[in-house]
């Protein structure tokens, strides 16, 4: 907007476009609620006090709320491409996401970053991009692509890049890789996100001094705090799976710790749970029942996630920002009203649902090796280890077990077989385990949602379901897939990469639903998202055991289990 009529507006001496009167306004720069109107021209917002507009609506004391903002999220971890995605974030009042699109850089390089920023064109969202540090995530998996620093570069002048995605690769941070180096010396003056799971004392004044400046992967209030005192911001996650805000807010709330730099993100959060709940709308409402004042935690939510992305003109309901509000009825179930999206009511019905293009980089990425059921057999040991999933967490520990007992155990239900395919350029690569604490009475569970280089991963209790299962999924060219006795007994179709869905929303949510439903009837546990703890069975950076089409993975020693 000119400054001029910004000015001349704010003193009253030109009418706005739109007038928001009654309200009461949170002002996230000094944690008051001001009774006030808000005056929005050209979709910034004019003035905060009294004005009359040339259209006025009275919010009889709502809330007024600035937008508020995803911190850290992967879109296609919902399973449906930006346009679908935001509508679902819109409607909880988000207005601003930043996203890391890894998943389908893994899958189809820097054809998959750009499909990405394509398919973000024109929405009434601020789609923002950090994008993919490590594709590969790690030398011990192998991805459907390599994105070079060279890559990176050409994308840099795109208005929707921000920085550096999540730099998990700390191993090449600590012995200065140059690869390593390279990508962060061409993000020097811009934002870059850390992925430091139960990295402390020296090792992460290091990562620190690299030039990492964001982490979400802090899953106790300790682990928060050595962050923040290292001057990393913490993205507080709760998404699917993994679920840190209570751990996290509990310690700073008891113990009055500045929350200046925390913000909220999802990482990994399925559209089915988003539209239950939403994103950072549940990340509010789960801060305020823990005892946060409201306006703090609406302050984490907005004004600190810009603050700590450099976003200029979101985050605040102030004049010279973007007129992007939530209007919210109430302080404790935040009830949302209204959403605004630069001055203009968010309708979900009234917002357009296009498709995207996708060529054949995106749609056909499934591409296995021919198998056989002898292709899940285990590997000959005496010992054997075990991967323990913990209900609620992505972390794993390590157990073991003695070759003579696992024919025993897998018939008991007490373990089960887990193999990681590669599948994008049909190597036969194949990694096979053995993984305890999901549950599974009989047959096949499988997704081509394997992060982070997304090749097939299926756990099963008998090799015939488990071969029968990765061949369903390369038909359908990706997606879940659950069989029993040589038969599938349902699919869930994601052509998109093997990640993302071409139906509607509500179409592809009824069928996760169900999708899930068969999967607690075939024996997974309690606490257990079927898919989503699957799909990080084969993270090689994620303490402490992992499976990729390599073999078995000792996160802790950073090597293969011989």
């Amino acid at each position: 907007m000119e400054r001029e009529s910004l000015i001349k507006t704010a003193l009253g001496k030109k009418r706005p476009d739109l007038v928001l009167k009654n309200g009461k306004v949170i002002n996230v720069f000094t944690g008051e609620i001001v009774a006030a109107d808000v005056a929005i021209t050209q979709g910034v917002i004019t003035g905060i006090g009294s004005y009359h507009g040339k259209t006025n609506i009275d919010l009889d004391g709502k809330y007024v709320a600035p937008g508020f903002i995803n911190a850290h999220c992967h879109v296609e971890s919902s399973m449906v491409p930006p346009p679908a995605y935001c509508i679902e974030e819109l409607k909880w009042g988000v207005t601003t996401v930043i996203t890391d699109p890894h998943e389908i850089t893994n899958v189809a390089g820097g054809e998959g970053v750009q499909f990405m920023l394509d398919a973000s064109e024109g929405l009434p969202m601020n789609y923002y991009v950090q994008l993919p540090s490590c594709v590969p995530a790690t030398p011990f998996e192998h991805a459907g692509a390599e994105f070079t620093v060279e890559k990176m570069a050409s994308f840099l002048k795109h208005p929707g890049v921000l920085g550096l995605g999540e730099m998990m690769n700390y191993p090449g941070i600590s012995a200065c890789d140059p690869q390593v180096m390279a990508k962060l010396e061409l993000f020097a003056d811009r934002v870059i996100d850390g992925h430091a799971p139960g990295i402390s004392g020296n090792a992460l004044q290091a990562y620190t001094a690299a030039g990492v400046r964001t982490d979400h992967e802090s899953v106790t209030y300790e682990e928060a705090l050595e962050k923040l005192r290292a001057g990393i911001a913490v993205l507080v996650r709760e998404g699917s799976a993994s679920k840190n805000l209570r751990d996290i807010l509990t310690g700073v709330i008891e113990n009055g710790i500045d929350t200046t730099n925390l913000a909220f993100c999802t990482d990994d959060k399925h559209l089915a749970d988003i539209r239950r709940e939403g994103t950072i709308h549940h990340n509010i409402k789960m801060a305020i029942a823990l005892g946060m004042k409201p306006v703090t935690a609406i302050q984490m939510a907005t004004i600190n996630a810009a603050r700590i992305y450099g976003l200029r003109g979101v985050g605040a309901a102030a004049v010279g920002y973007r007129a992007d509000l939530v209007i919210l009825h109430d302080l404790t179930e935040l009830t949302v009203d209204e959403v605004y999206k630069d001055g203009k009511a968010y309708t979900e019905h009234a917002t357009p649902r296009r498709g995207v293009n996708a060529g054949s980089a995106i749609l056909h990425t499934v591409n296995l090796a021919p198998l056989e059921e002898s292709s899940f057999a285990l590997p000959e040991k005496e010992d054997y280890p075990v991967i323990q999933i913990i209900p609620g967490q992505i972390v794993t520990k390590i157990a073991s077990v003695k070759a003579r007992d696992v024919p025993k155990k897998l018939k008991s239900g007490e373990l089960r077989k887990i193999a990681v395919i590669e599948r994008h350029h049909a190597t036969g690569n194949i990694g096979v385990g053995l993984i305890a604490g999901y549950g599974l009475t009989h047959g096949a569970v499988a997704t081509t949602v394997a992060h982070d280089s997304h090749n097939l991963i299926v756990v099963g209790d008998n090799d015939a379901d488990m071969l029968v299962a990765a061949q369903e999924l390369e038909r359908v060219q990706g997606g879940y897939t659950i069989v029993s006795d040589g038969k599938v007994d349902g699919t869930l179709v994601l052509p998109i990469g093997g990640l993302m869905s071409q139906d509607p929303a509500p179409a592809l949510i009824e069928n996760l639903d169900a999708m899930i439903e068969k999967a607690k009837k075939a024996g997974v546990r309690e606490g257990i998202d079927p898919f989503i703890t699957l799909s990080f069975m084969a993270l090689p950076v994620i303490p402490e055991i992992r499976i990729t089409d390599m073999g078995v993975f000792d996160v802790t020693k950073f090597e293969f289990v011989d």
